[in-house]
């Protein structure tokens, strides 16, 4: 049997990492997920690199790729600002920051998206097939998207962000992308909009069928596909044992980590990470005011029926449909009660888990939430403290404070402070400016910054359309 089966259909066929990583749309409208967890003894990779450390995991795994390709693909993180450590550690008391933004676009999702982009091409290369690849972003995924695809041979990539619904940075890493193979189009409408039009893209036998016209296979590049997830699965483990030779913790100690959310994929790392034998403690899931993910870690619901999506400084979390929550509830409840659970949620908006159901959620997971207020006091809080928090590193720094800041805990640090400056000086600064003048104002106090990020002011923008989600699919096809 492959490793690699549907969320909601374990008994449909099973495919290798090359085909859920090609071709990420799985039997019964499900997820492809690894069939089965392997047990690793960790304690025996600690001394790896970061490159070592992912090639070993991968093998357990049974992510069978070609040698070269792989090391090709983990060749990305030398761009990172300290190759030898993409993802360091910086200390506020009990509080960790495993800082996951030192890449190109200067968030946490190029610690997967940039070997991902390598490795699909490789083996979109290897196949002679040609890929379209379609992603949407609440804000970090595009950008990572776009810079990890560009120029790369066999694909071309279509980037859907909800127009006025992302920093004005990452807007303008979108907009301002030039690379041939690129195209980023503006929808009209909130993150949960650009998704559900990604899903319907996915599950359509008539735009597949119209792409393969044109030469096209389809694919995605959200975590919906499983190649994302076993990138950030690694930087948990990285984490860990780098605390281990820092002296920090010692080996087997239960180490708590918190992660800002929105649609779960982070998260999903932090989980895997934890089924196959690694010491974590709690997982603890922070969350804006699109508090969803807390309300079904607390009273097992996950209920859409009467909500409405609330705009806030960390737009990246501003997402009602957190599509990999269907991952977690396959590991823990199987796939029947998995494709029982989302059936519901797409038929009438809302599941309830069992009592029983919800112990088993809560053996991994507890949930907090704070609002734009609390995001501003924890910004303060840390840069009194010498450190400066982006707004979804803010959330998770409160939750730790808030649920247990005595325990020792490794924090998400998600983003570069760059790429919501405005929110950063408003809550540090108390004035209201625009991203350039913000960013101007927390040079001058001395925080540094990504070389990228300055240049993208200078840079002219290229992608401007801003379309209906019903005008979306021609205008891709024209674009083709």
């Amino acid at each position: 049997m492959k490793p690699f089966i549907s969320t909601r259909n374990a008994n449909a066929k099973s495919v290798d990492f090359a085909q859920a990583i090609l071709s990420p749309a799985a039997d019964s409208k499900g997820l492809y997920t690894l069939a089965s967890l392997p047990t690793i003894d960790f304690s025996a990779l600690l001394d790896s690199s970061y490159s070592d450390l992912c090639k070993a995991i991968f093998t357990h795994l049974r992510v069978e790729v070609d040698s070269s390709v792989l090391d090709t693909a983990l060749n990305c993180y030398t761009s990172f600002d300290d190759p030898n450590n993409p993802a360091p550690i910086t200390q506020l008391e009990n509080a960790y920051f495993l800082e996951l933004f030192h890449g190109p676009t200067r968030a946490f999702k190029d610690m997967a998206l940039c070997p991902f982009g390598s490795l699909f091409s490789s083996l979109a290369k290897v196949q002679d097939t040609h890929y379209l690849i379609l992603t949407a972003t609440s804000g970090d995924t595009g950008p990572a998207t776009l810079t990890a695809l560009a120029s790369k041979p066999n694909v071309k990539v279509v980037c859907l962000y909800p127009d006025g619904g992302t920093s004005q940075v990452q807007a303008l890493q979108m907009q301002t992308a030039a690379a041939p193979n690129l195209k980023t189009l503006g929808i009209v409408g909130d993150f949960d909009t650009a998704q559900s039009l990604l899903k319907s893209l996915l599950n359509s036998p008539e735009f597949t069928s119209k792409i393969a016209q044109k030469g096209y296979k389809l694919s995605a590049a959200n975590s919906v596909n499983f190649g994302r997830i076993a990138f950030q699965i690694i930087y948990y483990v990285w984490g860990y044992m780098e605390l281990v030779r820092k002296g920090a913790i010692k080996w087997g100690e239960k180490l708590a980590v918190s992660v800002p959310s929105g649609n779960f994929g982070n998260a999903l790392g932090a989980f895997l990470a934890k089924s196959m034998g690694l010491p974590l403690g709690q997982i603890i899931i922070a969350s804006n005011q699109n508090n969803i993910l807390t309300e079904l870690i607390t009273s097992g619901v996950y209920d859409i029926t009467d909500r409405s999506l609330h705009k806030s400084i960390s737009p990246a979390m501003d997402i009602l449909k957190s599509s990999n929550v269907e991952r977690v509830l396959f590991y823990l409840y199987g796939d029947k009660r998995t494709k029982e659970l989302l059936e519901s949620l797409e038929s009438t908006s809302r599941y309830a888990l069992s009592q029983s159901e919800l112990a088993k959620l809560q053996e991994h997971f507890c949930a907090w939430w704070g609002d734009d207020t609390k995001a501003r006091e924890m910004i303060r809080a840390a840069f009194g403290k010498g450190y400066v928090l982006d707004p979804h590193t803010a959330l998770a720094y409160g939750a730790h404070c808030a649920i247990n800041p005595s325990q020792k805990t490794l924090v998400c640090a998600t983003a570069e402070w760059s790429k919501f400056a405005p929110s950063v000086v408003e809550a540090i600064f108390d004035k209201r400016v625009d991203d350039k003048q913000a960013i101007q104002i927390m040079l001058d106090s001395g925080s540094t910054i990504g070389a990228d990020i300055e240049e993208l002011f200078r840079k002219p923008k290229i992608h401007t359309q801003v379309l209906s989600s019903q005008a979306v699919e021609e205008a891709i096809l024209q674009w083709l």
